[in-house]
């Protein structure tokens, strides 16, 4: 037993990503527009109708995808092989193409960044619970070179082009590495709201991906003046960025922000209220001033960290066995999974409803915004650790 291969469950796989919570079944579907890298390419989570013998999808959606997570997080191609073994059959509880369940007065739409070297699928039980509750949410695959992989379709039937995961070039500073991708990815969420924005607006966005799923149902299910931008890590600062990019973008919930690569000089810029929602490991007090510097100049902005927790906590990464997340990421958090999702989610929840109008319950969770109950605290509290 060389590698100590982790132990495999009945379920067929070693991952239990939780249903969501909130009072609406879950729908998924994928979505590609354009033949070319400017296209776009998301996952759809959004409330839908029960449906008898619904499938559930994949939660990793190719094996290609588990040569690129192998190569991203343990810089092995080997791994790749015992990855797919282990997570490959893994699936998430979604109704695959569900069909949508109607809403006249519109569902708030969320536009969500994935982190450095994840994909569409990884926040699929963030992006479950959000929708859980009546909000539509659109996972992109970023197409800068910070994907663990992806690919668009040329216009040639049948093919695909692969866009790598891309280490910062030798000799090159990671700054303006990263700073060239941040404004890449935010503008992929401008686009992605108006992609939104045309289907609302009757504009046929056909979907080159084969599938029974028609977008042009969201055309008059959608509310558009509650719009919000999400991200974890490198996709926390692409919604920040995002906010300033885009006004339609009411507010921002960036999870762990990985504050680097935004330049100095738009912090003033940053119009709209964030809630940053941390983890207790990963921020730095550089990372940390700069998340003030933003809410000394909002009122509204929130800074809260969830005890107990590690940056992939934030991730479905969570929901791993213990040996084999430890395999992967080294130390893991202290707080129960579910726990941990529950308060980050309700918190966005919150914070969503203040911003977006909201006519929902989701006021009981406000003391979450000010740092208040278990596992939070307000700030980034550095000192002594809980984990």
């Amino acid at each position: 037993d060389p590698v100590s291969l982790p132990r495999f469950g009945s379920m067929g796989g070693m991952l239990a990503l939780p249903p969501g919570q909130g009072p609406h079944q879950v729908g998924c579907t994928d979505v590609m527009v354009g033949h070319t890298r400017q296209g776009l390419f998301l996952r759809l989570f959004y409330p839908c109708l029960p449906r008898a013998g619904a499938t559930e999808p994949l939660w990793v959606p190719r094996p290609e995808y588990c040569r690129g997570l192998a190569d991203v997080t343990l810089g092995r191609r080997w791994c790749s092989a015992l990855l797919g073994i282990a997570i490959g059959s893994c699936r998430v509880p979604v109704s695959w193409n569900g069909p949508l369940k109607p809403r006249s007065s519109g569902y708030p739409l969320i536009i969500f960044s994935h982190g450095l070297g994840a994909f569409r699928t990884l926040y699929s039980s963030i992006c479950t619970e959000l929708a859980s509750w009546g909000f539509v949410v659109a996972a992109l695959e970023h197409r800068d070179h910070s994907a663990a992989t992806t690919y668009f379709c040329p216009a040639e039937a049948g093919t695909e082009e692969w866009i790598p995961f891309q280490r910062v070039p030798q000799g090159q500073k990671e700054f303006y590495f990263r700073n060239k991708q941040v404004h890449q990815r935010a503008q992929e969420c401008v686009r992605a709201l108006r992609l939104f924005q045309g289907i609302a607006g009757g504009r046929s966005a056909p979907s080159i991906l084969p599938q029974d799923w028609d977008l042009s149902v969201l055309k008059d299910n959608l509310d558009l003046t509650k719009v919000a931008v999400m991200g974890h890590s490198f996709g926390g600062v692409t919604a920040v960025l995002a906010l300033v990019k885009e006004p339609s973008f009411r507010c921002a919930v960036a999870l762990d922000a990985w504050m680097f690569p935004l330049e100095n000089l738009l912090y003033p810029e940053v119009p709209g209220p964030v809630l940053f929602i941390n983890t207790e490991k990963f921020q730095t007090p550089e990372s940390a001033a700069k998340m003030k510097r933003l809410s000394s100049r909002n009122s509204q902005t929130r800074i809260v960290t969830v005890l107990g927790t590690v940056h992939e906590d934030q991730t479905d990464f969570a929901f791993l066995p213990g040996k084999l997340f430890s395999l992967i990421f080294g130390r893991r958090g202290t707080l129960e999974p579910r726990r941990a999702l529950a308060i980050t989610s309700q918190a966005a929840l919150a914070f969503l409803q203040r911003h977006l109008k909201l006519q929902e319950q989701f006021g009981q969770w406000d003391e979450l915004l000010e740092g208040v109950g278990d596992s939070v605290a307000p700030d980034v509290p550095f000192g002594r650790s809980h984990l």
